[in-house]
């Protein structure tokens, strides 16, 4: 284990071994802190992301530098980066002093100047966001803000939104997701054991139906119907 330890020069074993640890142990790290710092990367969020990715990639550059003090740091981090996010869950003005509050972009169909400045947007990217939003018209906005994590939240005035089922008063039935069935050319016995179902059905249905057989199928999935949806490799 003294390739964790700083060296003059290590081995490419010895580069090997330690860039498969570090790689388990951001993995372990990444897992610990949460979804949470991937996909809403918040001030307190970038923060350690960016820290703890630096410090992880010097020892894996540098054979002088150790990887065990790199390891015992970015632990020490991810206690205070667990600890500060529980402080801002428990005290909410320490929370309004990490995380900033939304930025107001777009107010009953008109872009607030000021807004843009705070949130150091330009025009080109607030069409953008709003493109991205399928909104060709910022007179159709009712309310856009810029949100802490870096989202843009858009909302359109009432008689842009789409119609639906309940604004039209049509009754619909619950919502169902299909079960997969079959995934690359392997039956799910689990799900089928849910839907009471077997492999003889599967394989009867896929013959009366597609004439082809379960090795065949990319991927099949039954909804509460018995209606099969079924995916061939092409």
């Amino acid at each position: 284990m003294d390739f964790l330890y700083g060296q003059e020069t290590l081995s490419t074993i010895e580069w090997i071994l330690r860039a498969i640890i570090a790689y388990f142990f951001l993995l372990a790290v990444a897992k610990l802190l949460g979804q949470r710092s991937i996909s809403q990367l918040r001030l307190i969020d970038f923060a350690i992301t960016l820290v703890i990715g630096n410090i992880i990639a010097h020892p894996l550059s540098d054979e002088k530098l150790g990887l065990e003090g790199s390891i015992i740091t970015t632990i020490v981090l991810v206690v205070l980066y667990l600890s500060g996010i529980f402080m801002i869950l428990k005290f909410p003005s320490l929370r309004r002093l990490i995380n900033s509050s939304p930025i107001t972009i777009v107010q009953n169909g008109e872009i607030l100047y000021n807004g843009l400045k705070k949130a150091r947007l330009s025009i080109d990217v607030l069409l953008e966001e709003l493109r991205e939003e399928k909104v060709d018209n910022v007179k159709k906005v009712a309310l856009a803000t810029w949100e802490p994590n870096g989202k843009f939240s858009v909302f359109l005035k009432s008689e842009y939104e789409p119609v639906t089922h309940s604004s039209l008063q049509i009754k619909t039935e619950p919502f169902y997701y299909p079960k997969i069935i079959i995934k690359e050319g392997k039956v799910n016995f689990s799900e089928l054991k849910v839907l009471n179902k077997d492999e003889g059905w599967v394989i009867s249905k896929l013959q009366s139906l597609y004439q082809t057989d379960i090795r065949n199928v990319l991927l099949a999935t039954l909804d509460n119907k018995d209606n099969l949806k079924v995916f061939l490799y092409k």
